[in-house]
């Protein structure tokens, strides 16, 4: 018996190689052969895909298949095809890698990554992925009604992911579109800068669907825009959805039956110390979500959440928002101890640059510390700090008894590479460039002064006043923006839109920037 178990060690070990690569052919050489234990090493340089790499080998839990950069963000790919890499092995690691988009036509360079069907327990992590309609794509394969293989368990930890400039196309825009699968966990990264100039002008940052159980959204930084760049339109930016647009019935866990409704797109998800900055529409969505948790978040010049149609059910605790946590279309939840309506004004108050992502103290937060309930699901927060041990926590994401922490996120964190362009430690302009720890923007935001106040529920048609607080029944805004109940049904989306880009005045913050800086 000994000496059989010794041959299986042996022969699993003599699986794991190193496999070192310099160029396109190398890599695909190297994917197309790959095995249990492998890790394949990118060296340092310009990989151009023209065609799929198709990663369809299968790891295991002992012995992952990685691909990793030799140096982090040193292996740059690029790619020109619809879809960059695609997932259909199990076990799958990849690590350190920057990959962009570089279709003259935007509705070519759909997806970085796809993985499908069987493509269990895969991990993308401190890569880069930059120019995508959506950054990562996850979704079944259905074989027939009610048979599908679906790519559970993925982790998703410690990226960057942006646009450097609008995506022109009326396809989804979704930076991490998460379709199926139970146990997705999205933690630490760093999104910001997207936009969809072309169809509905609807886009998210990310969002978990079609029937997906167990998601977790946690200590994620999203800012939808960093830069100046105008609304377009009817633009509406969502930050993080459990929902999202909705899904064809056919596509739809359990049932993938186009006779069975998709009446739940979510259940049992957790949303938790994520910071949500600068959305035009609202910092979290929740369409037919089932028993979601909304915990300890902080969301700063956004339109608060919804939580909405007859299936949302679900909890918000503890939350610190510029706007309202409402329920919409007959959804429900139960809230306790948020604090809603905070003013821009007060943010600013509170931290250095919060429209930039820099939340460290620079004012009074008293009032927030110890001011929510002990939660048994909310065990550190945003920075990865223990909550304390005993007694109450702080509202919002940052556990302000601690004391201040970076709260940069992602590979290259800090550095933001905008819509409209910039660089490390440039200014802010008109024309919209952004710097590591650089400018907030005019963009639409909402604001505290015309949100609904807490009990305030928007309903169909609801109008909103100039400035002022929702009445019951009516929706709230600021600078014009309404609930666009009409036209953001499903598959359209979206909850409250912000109406023009006068939500944030330029002038003002880059005048507050220069202040704080000199």
């Amino acid at each position: 018996m000994r000496l059989w178990w010794l041959t299986v060690l042996v022969a699993g070990a003599a699986f794991a190689r190193d496999v070192r690569v310099t160029n396109v052919a190398t890599l695909q050489a190297a994917v197309a052969a790959a095995l249990p234990g492998d890790v394949i090493i990118l060296a340092p340089g310009t990989y151009r895909l023209t065609s799929k790499l198709s990663c369809n080998a299968n790891g295991t839990a002992a012995q992952r298949i990685v691909m990793r950069a030799e140096t982090p963000l040193t292996a740059r790919l690029e790619s020109d095809t619809v879809i960059a890499i695609g997932v259909a092995g199990a076990y799958w690691t990849f690590e350190g890698l920057r990959l962009q988009g570089v279709c003259a036509d935007d509705s070519n360079c759909e997806h970085a990554f796809q993985v499908t069907g069987a493509a269990t327990d895969v991990v993308l992590r401190g890569t880069q992925l930059v120019d995508f309609n959506a950054q990562l794509k996850v979704n079944s394969v259905v074989v027939a009604p009610g048979n599908a293989m679906t790519p559970h368990r993925g982790l998703v930890e410690r990226n960057e992911l942006f646009d450097t400039r609008p995506r022109v196309t009326g396809n989804p825009v979704t930076k991490l579109n998460i379709d199926t699968g139970d146990d997705w966990v999205v933690r630490d990264n760093f999104i910001h800068d997207w936009r969809k100039n072309g169809g509905n002008f609807v886009s998210y940052g990310v969002f978990l669907k079609s029937g997906g159980r167990r998601g977790v959204l946690e200590r994620n930084l999203v800012i939808c825009a960093t830069t100046s760049v105008p609304l377009a339109g009817n633009d509406a930016r969502i930050g993080l959805s459990f929902g999202g647009g909705g899904t064809g019935a056919q596509f739809c866990a359990p049932a993938f039956d186009a006779a069975v409704p998709c009446n739940v797109e979510h259940e049992d998800g957790i949303a938790r110390n994520n910071v949500v900055i600068n959305c035009s529409d609202v910092a979290l969505y929740l369409n037919r979500s089932r028993n979601t948790r909304v915990l300890y978040n902080t969301f700063i010049a956004t339109n608060g959440v919804d939580f909405r149609f007859d299936t949302t059910t679900g909890s918000a605790i503890g939350n610190v928002t510029s706007s309202a946590i409402r329920a919409r279309d007959m959804g429900t939840f139960t809230g306790m101890a948020n604090l809603m309506n905070v003013t821009t004004p007060t943010f600013d108050g509170w931290y250095t640059t919060p429209l930039a992502g820099d939340l460290s103290v620079m004012g009074n937060v008293s009032m927030l510390v110890g001011a929510g309930p002990r939660e048994p699901l909310v065990v550190d927060d945003f920075c990865g700090r223990p909550r304390p041990a005993a007694g109450q926590y702080t509202q919002g994401a940052l556990e302000h008894s601690l004391g201040s922490c970076v709260t940069t996120k992602g590979p290259d964190a800090g550095v933001i590479v905008p819509i409209g362009g910039g660089s490390a430690g440039g200014s802010a302009t008109a024309g919209g460039s952004a710097s590591a720890g650089g400018s907030a923007t005019a963009g639409g935001s909402a604001t505290a002064g015309g949100s609904a106040t807490a009990g305030g529920s928007a309903t169909a048609g609801g109008a909103a006043t100039a400035g002022g607080a929702a009445t019951a029944g009516g929706s709230a805004t600021a600078g014009g923006a309404t609930c666009q109940d009409a036209s953001c049904e499903p598959p359209k989306g979206c909850g409250c839109g912000a109406g023009d880009a006068s939500g944030v005045l330029l002038a003002g913050l880059l005048g507050l920037l220069r202040r704080r800086r000199g």
